[in-house]
């Protein structure tokens, strides 16, 4: 029988204080990359209000999981359709039995094996996240799946590497040795440093144009 998330809330532990419980990350390039990943989704979906970004963040999802201390957290994560604000963890019972919508592995030599063995049958069976990928910093190994019945498929690469996002609507490609975002067009998706320099990069050959038009810019 299937239980509902109040059914399943009841059966769990107060878990408002739950932390999370994920080790530090293996190295200087892993934090860089996830930072990127971050910034770069947080600058593009600034209007909005209604998901949640996971980094190194645990999730709990079972009370057998919190006896086992059998934490899972994904380097990257996302939530949509949910209330944007800082948590301590993901906690599966207190979010309406929700489950990450898509999920992002940074590969290192100790984690690779079990992300792309033990943990891709937990997103796809337990978690059943419509989106899997995974990248290596160091080796640049990048791959993706999506949930297609009950199991994953392989997400296949455009001409240029990118793989397509369903639940981002957006590519996932590699630039400059690290893994960014694309918008449908193409185009990259800018950090918000990148976003400013462009719009003042903008603003001064404006300055320029006007200028040599005999229009003294304001400001």
């Amino acid at each position: 029988m299937v239980m509902t998330a109040q059914e399943l809330a009841d059966l769990m532990p107060d878990a408002t204080q739950l932390e999370s419980n994920e080790p530090e990350m293996e190295s200087s390039l892993h934090y860089a990359q996830l930072a990127l990943l971050v910034a770069c989704l947080e600058w593009l979906w600034k209007e909005r209000t209604d998901f949640f970004i996971g980094a190194n963040l645990t999730i709990y999802f079972s009370r057998e999981q919190l006896k086992n201390r059998d934490f899972r957290g994904p380097d990257f994560f996302l939530v949509n359709q949910t209330q944007r604000r800082p948590r301590k963890s993901w906690v599966v019972w207190e979010e309406g039995g929700r489950y990450p919508d898509l999920i992002i592995e940074l590969l290192s030599p100790a984690t690779a094996r079990a992300d792309r063995t033990l943990k891709k049958v937990l997103y796809q069976d337990r978690f059943r996240t419509p989106e899997y990928f995974w990248f290596s910093p160091e080796t640049l190994e990048f791959e993706g799946y999506r949930l297609v019945g009950q199991h994953y498929d392989a997400i296949i690469p455009n001409e240029s590497g990118q793989r397509w996002s369903e639940v981002l609507n957006l590519f996932l490609g590699i630039q400059d040795n690290t893994l960014r975002y694309f918008h449908p067009s193409g185009e990259l998706v800018p950090t918000p440093e990148e976003a400013a320099a462009t719009a003042q990069d903008r603003a001064d050959r404006l300055a320029e144009q006007l200028k040599a038009l005999g229009v003294e810019p304001e400001g």
